[in-house]
Order: C-alpha cells, then structure tokens, then sequence
C-alpha cells in the first residue's frame, strides 16, 4: 500500500544537473527498497540507483560518481541527484518501492529526462 509520484524532470543540456524527487503515500514506512529506474523507448527498463531501508546503496556503473541516490524518510522522499548529464542519460526515470515481506514491486508514473548534446 504505497504510491509512488515523481518530479523533476526536464530538459537539460549536456553537462548539467537535475534533481528528481519520489514522494510516496499510503504506507511508506513498509518500502524495503526504493529505487530509480530509467527506460527508453525500445530498450528495457534498467535500474539506475537504490537504495535500502538501512541506507545500504546500489549504483549501475554507467552512473557511479555522477548519481546520488538520498532519502528523507521524515518527507517520504527520495532523490537521485544526476551531475554531468549526457545524451546516453536522457529516458523516463521511474521510482520503484519494493514493499512489505511479500516484496510487492510498486511503480510510479515517471519522469521525462532529456539531456541535449
């Protein structure tokens, strides 16, 4: 029982930087998991950063060092904060919370990134 809504997203030139924000509702303090992935037309959704309920951290290697995923459990939110954007970076971000013991996958709606060259 959680619902996941994204923001942040935009466009951004080569270089630059966003911060893209989840905020979850309804039972938050079940999220086991949560975590930001990315998808592209034609391509498969791939995960881009997580993080779990004991702060430990996963990157993909394509965004170590750029990326930085952050909780503020006290707002229900979770931040990927994305340095030196590159074409390669532009897709839907997803927010992802893997819930509760049965480890439910809940989705929200996503967020358009475009990096310009």
């Amino acid at each position: 029982q959680v619902q996941l809504v994204e923001s942040g997203g935009g466009l951004v030139e080569a270089g630059g930087s966003l911060n893209l924000s989840c905020k979850a509702s309804g039972n938050p303090f079940s999220i086991n998991v949560i975590g930001w992935y990315r998808q592209t037309p034609g391509k498969q959704r791939e995960l881009v950063a997580s993080i779990t309920n004991r702060g430990i951290l996963n990157y993909a290697d394509s965004v170590k060092g750029r990326f930085t995923i952050s909780r503020d459990k006290l707002k229900n939110l979770t931040f990927l904060q994305m340095n030196n954007l590159t074409p390669e970076d532009t897709a839907v971000y997803y927010c992802n919370a893997v819930v509760g013991m049965g480890m439910v996958d809940t989705w929200g709606q996503g967020t358009q990134v475009t990096v310009s060259s």
